[in-house]
């Protein structure tokens, strides 16, 4: 069990690699001239000799808050801090600071019980869950739970705690006094975020990645993203209904009104199946918000962007009690979006409806209900409202603060300080840049529009260089990839400063180029990732007997029928080294009519499990289809003479990468 002490002594080993990347970026920002320059062999911190620098703790001890909650009684304001790893506990009158939690690593969700006698976190990357006393302001419990846990909520009976866990893609529900799990509910892909009902009858999920496709069997059917909202009633612990969402990727927080009649959630509507140079015209995302209940009846999507000007990456929504607005951060748009709610019914009763259900495509209806745009800190993310409607509370990611807007002005009251450091370190410079949209045309995009939360998207993208409907490329998650050059599935960018730089700029933004020092930042901050935890790793890294028989397949030089397998037709030739690539480029006879070539870049295999679907254009769903339908020829591997039991080995070992 992991008790409330001192932050610094429970920094995880994610922040200590982010801090050392700091201290090194302050050297390579020095050397800008020598080691950022697009074309260079070397990435351009290779080798980059560590020096004196200031104070680990200048660099490491960012709050990040994420979330934020009131007290039932709103006097208190608990806040979420990811990289502090803790529960900052403020007075909601003067803000002063109450208290602070230690909890565990890469905290991500938070919810309060009831009678808001105890918290609950979820932390992502120890797969726990921290239960807090909120009188002694400390944890109590740690209880185990799924895999990367996100989202949380307790019923209003007490009785469950719904836990939803990305990597595993379902809910945990677990016995709410001692956190013994008892069943788990299948959800959407990567289930991230959970909304109990006003009335606690049922509880809303949502999910960030796309659900596979079933019907898919290559790219000649090529098809919309589909996304749901899983209903789970929540006193049966069952799934009572899902909620499609239709070309959705992407669906964060969700929110109720005060009377239940109106739900609303926030989410991506990506336009991969076009190429993306039509970005000019709106070609990369539409930022929506789904309405449902009786307010509305079947539920629509309705666009937040506007005319030469976008709602990057929306997160969090709230409604105002009396339902009169609704607010949504915009967390690449640094800014709260204000909804009139009359205004938006009115238009919903007078417009014609889409057969598909969506004015996605319509830039001109946001003009019709939306009222202001807030400006806030970098990245906004979770909000909360006070119980009289009055006062909106934004926690700004990434630049530790909490926004605290009157919501009578339409204005930032105050702006909260959360303590830390006072000087702001290259690799927090880069992680702003990463997830602003502020450089894109129109401020349509920015890296963590496909890279959600720093990882990837699910989905396929028709990009420009290579012509329109060709090449098709699968979205590569960016863990750990500071030392796979080069980049790009055909291998055409040799380092992170011309992939981040010249062709991000070229054929994404289409507007605003980096400056040298931001270039420098942001590719510091996307060295600095490292791979989260292998969830298929048996604790002392040790292999279950059938990951052991899958090493063998692996690694095997000689066939079932023991003719010998040529050194490059070898799963270990290609998959070496410790990212699991040799960084050369390969045919293993995965060419598709829409390809120019069929040489590509061996892919690394650091946690391969999670990035489904796979090969460079996303053909294959699972691992097994790899081999079992886009490898008639051996061309990848030999694998041709394994049973289904030896093919199954072969997915555990590579599994455990």
């Amino acid at each position: 069990m992991r008790m409330a002490g001192s932050i610094k002594n429970t920094r995880s080993d994610f922040r200590v690699g982010r801090a050392l990347a700091a201290v090194l970026g302050g050297c390579a920002a020095l050397l800008l001239g020598l080691v950022l320059r697009p074309g260079m062999e070397r990435p351009a911190y290779a080798g980059t000799t560590p020096v004196k620098g200031p104070s680990l703790d200048n660099f490491i001890d960012y709050a990040s808050p994420l979330e934020v909650l009131l007290s039932p009684d709103g006097a208190r304001l608990y806040v979420l801090c990811q990289q502090s790893e803790e529960v900052r506990v403020l007075d909601a009158g003067s803000y002063g600071v109450i208290g602070k939690i230690a909890v565990g690593r890469v905290p991500r969700g938070m919810a309060l019980s009831a009678g808001g006698e105890r918290l609950l976190v979820t932390n992502s990357w120890d797969d726990t869950l921290s239960v807090i006393d909120t009188r002694a302001l400390a944890v109590t419990a740690t209880w185990k739970v799924g895999a990367e846990p996100s989202g949380v909520v307790e019923d209003l009976a007490g009785k469950y705690v719904f836990v939803a866990n990305r990597i595993s893609n379902d809910v945990a529900v677990l016995d709410a006094q001692t956190g013994v799990e008892e069943k788990r509910l299948l959800t959407g892909r990567a289930a991230s975020y959970l909304t109990l009902s006003p009335d606690g009858k049922r509880i809303y999920a949502t999910h960030i990645y796309p659900n596979p496709d079933p019907l898919r069997t290559g790219l000649e059917n090529r098809t919309p993203p589909e996304s749901e909202i899983t209903v789970i009633d929540a006193q049966r612990a069952e799934v009572v209904d899902r909620i499609p969402l239709h070309s959705i990727a992407g669906v964060f927080h969700l929110a109720f009104s005060a009377d239940g009649r109106l739900g609303v959630v926030a989410e991506y509507h990506p336009k991969n199946l076009v190429p993306l140079a039509h970005l000019e015209h709106g070609g990369a995302f539409a930022y929506t918000l789904t309405l449902f209940g009786a307010d509305v009846g079947k539920p629509v999507e309705v666009p937040l962007d506007e005319l030469e000007r976008y709602s990057a990456q929306p997160f969090g929504v709230a409604i105002a009690p009396d339902k009169s607005r609704i607010y949504v951060t915009l967390a690449g748009s640094e800014s709260v979006l204000v909804i009139d709610v009359p205004r938006l019914m009115r238009f919903l009763r007078t417009r014609p409806r889409p057969a598909s259900g969506s004015f996605a495509q319509d830039l001109s209806a946001s003009g019709d209900y939306v009222i202001a745009r807030i400006p806030v800190g970098h990245n906004p993310r979770g909000l909360a409202l006070s119980r009289n409607g009055q006062t909106l509370y934004v926690a700004n990611r990434l630049d530790d603060t909490m926004s605290v807007i009157d919501t009578r002005t339409l204005r930032v009251a105050t702006t909260i300080a959360l303590a830390g450091p006072t000087t702001v370190s290259a690799l927090r410079r880069g992680e702003q840049t990463f997830y602003s949209a502020h450089y894109s045309f129109q401020g349509q995009i920015g890296c963590s529009s496909c890279h959600i939360d720093s990882t990837f998207d699910g989905l396929q993208w028709d990009l420009e260089p290579d012509g329109f409907g060709i090449d098709i490329v699968d979205n590569k998650m960016l863990e750990d990839i500071k030392d796979v050059a080069p980049y790009k599935w055909n291998g055409g960018n040799p380092n992170l400063p011309t992939e981040c730089g010249p062709r991000t700029e070229k054929y994404f933004w289409r507007s605003e180029n980096y400056g040298d020092l931001q270039l420098t930042d942001l590719v510091l901050y996307i060295r600095s990732l490292p791979a989260r935890p292998n969830r298929w790793r048996l604790p002392g890294h040790e292999l279950t007997p059938a990951q052991e028989r899958g090493k063998a397949i692996f690694e095997r030089t000689v066939d079932q029928f023991g003719k010998p397998i040529p050194l490059e037709n070898r799963c270990s030739y290609c998959h070496s080294g410790p990212q699991g690539t040799d960084r050369k480029l390969f045919d293993v006879g995965t060419r598709k009519l829409t390809d120019i070539t069929g040489v590509f870049k061996t892919p690394q295999l650091t946690n391969i499990a999670l990035t489904g679907p796979f090969l460079h254009d996303g053909s294959a769903r699972t691992l097994e289809e790899i081999w079992t339908i886009y490898n008639p020829e051996d061309k990848h591997g030999r694998t041709n003479d394994l049973i289904k039991d030896q093919l199954n080995d072969l997915i555990e070992y590579l599994r455990t990468q």
